[in-house]
């Protein structure tokens, strides 16, 4: 019987008040060693259910549902969903935790938060693992996530939801049903007489006059904090990822923490982290000497 994570939360400081931030955990809650797991942009922390669970012999491992995504609060003022401010959240949360050092997984927009914790002076990270996610973010691949992120949506069962986030998602690579329902119904809020996504649509409203102009000029800032992490990198790339390029994937591997690159065939943005060989980098990069 697969393990059942513990649903917390934690009270994070946005603008002249607060919101709560929920976190799964698994594991032994007095392990000093913290797995830190971040989702991206419309996702949630049960995405890392098999990981976590591949893991928590080892860590302690915390799953955050970022702001307006999952069991968090949405916030009343949508520029509130910005990096720096989940940075700022992620702090919170690791005081609670009372981690003094820690491991970081980030998918996407939670590698994106990883990094930008990992350039801070002081920071806890002991090691980082970005998965499909850099300094250079592919312009086509940013346009192709505006074009459904914060789209109205609303489907009968859970099956039909998983059907549609399927179609939507083709670069997440080859899941069974069994492995794809299971990423599937923690994305899904009731609605009525059926389910839409469990995020605050308004965490979309950033793409909508996004253009190449400002994605270069987002890279330059990127770049900088990219070049101050120190801690030892891994970079988990999809070989077919319109997010991550393979130029980029090598530059990263150049300069900054001159990341260790694993790359999956069959695979787009971004590698789920469900099947063993992806579990099996993860774990091997973490748990190395």
């Amino acid at each position: 019987m697969t393990p059942t994570p513990r649903l917390h939360h934690v009270q994070c400081l946005y603008g002249k008040g607060l919101h709560r931030m929920a976190y799964w955990e698994w594991g032994d809650p007095a392990n000093p060693r913290v797995l830190v797991c971040v989702h991206g942009l419309t996702r949630q922390g049960r995405d890392f259910d098999t990981l976590a669970v591949a893991m928590s012999q080892e860590y302690r491992v915390v799953c955050p549902d970022v702001a307006g995504r999952g069991q968090s609060d949405w916030l009343p003022d949508p520029s509130g969903y910005a990096v720096p401010a989940y940075v700022a959240d992620m702090v919170t949360l690791l005081a609670r935790l009372d981690a003094q050092t820690v491991d970081w997984v980030g998918t996407s927009m939670g590698g994106l938060i990883g990094m930008g914790l990992a350039a801070l002076d002081g920071s806890p990270l002991r090691r980082l693992v970005l998965n499909d996610i850099g300094p250079a973010i592919g312009f086509e691949g940013l346009s192709r996530i505006g074009t459904y992120v914060g789209q109205p949506a609303h489907w009968a069962t859970e099956e039909e939801a998983a059907a549609a986030l399927r179609l939507l998602s083709p670069g997440f690579g080859p899941h069974t049903d069994a492995q794809w329902l299971a990423l599937s119904r923690p994305q899904l809020r009731p609605d009525g007489d059926g389910f839409k996504p469990h995020y605050d649509p308004a965490i979309g409203l950033g793409f909508r006059n996004l253009t190449p102009e400002l994605a270069l000029a987002g890279e330059a800032v990127l770049w900088a904090t990219y070049d101050r992490i120190t801690c030892p990198t891994l970079l988990l790339r999809g070989a077919q990822s319109d997010l991550v390029s393979a130029q980029a994937a090598h530059a990263m591997g150049q300069r900054g923490p001159r990341a260790r690159l694993v790359e999956f065939e069959g695979v787009g943005h971004a590698p789920m982290l469900v099947q063993p060989e992806q579990v099996r980098a993860v774990r091997d990069f973490l748990l190395a000497p």
